[in-house]
């Protein structure tokens, strides 16, 4: 079975509204959400703040990679070209996967309540990536192979 989520209007802007939704809602549990009980803190702080610094990198990293081809809509840009050198060698969609760490991230270092639009953003950027995907197939001819040869979504090894 395929799934192929909807476009969400001309460019995949509603899927950026859904995100952004989404992201604040985040931030809002870390900075509003209950505390960690104290004992687990200074651990859950240091290994959610070594987590933010990694999604921050990774994201740099990324947005680098791309270029003038880097655009927060699932549609590519008409001038932009494909990239499957350094990171996006290994993963397809490292931007989102960035955010994931980061959501993670925040959950330890902040909030537990964080992991909950933690994982709704997981889904988000996985039905987004089916859509930017299906967009990417028809853009650049050689996506296909690219997508053969990278087989994961956002993390080595895992998805």
């Amino acid at each position: 079975m395929r799934i192929e989520p909807p476009a969400l209007g001309r460019h995949g802007e509603g899927w950026v509204v859904l995100q952004s939704v989404v992201i604040v809602a985040g931030v809002s549990c870390a900075i509003a959400g209950p505390r960690w009980p104290h004992a687990d803190e200074p651990w859950l702080r240091i290994a959610g703040g070594a987590l933010e610094l990694a999604a921050i990198a990774i994201f740099a990293v990324s947005r680098l990679t791309l270029g003038r081809s880097f655009t927060p809509l699932p549609k590519p840009r008409d001038r932009g070209t494909l990239s499957t050198t350094g990171i996006y060698a290994q993963v397809r969609h490292p931007v989102y996967a960035a955010l994931i760490v980061g959501g993670v991230g925040l959950a330890l270092h902040h909030s537990w309540l964080v992991f909950a639009p933690t994982a709704v953003i997981a889904v988000v950027f996985w039905l987004k990536s089916l859509r930017e995907e299906a967009w990417l197939v028809t853009r650049y001819p050689g996506y296909e192979d690219y997508r053969r040869s990278t087989r994961y979504r956002f993390f080595p090894g895992v998805f």
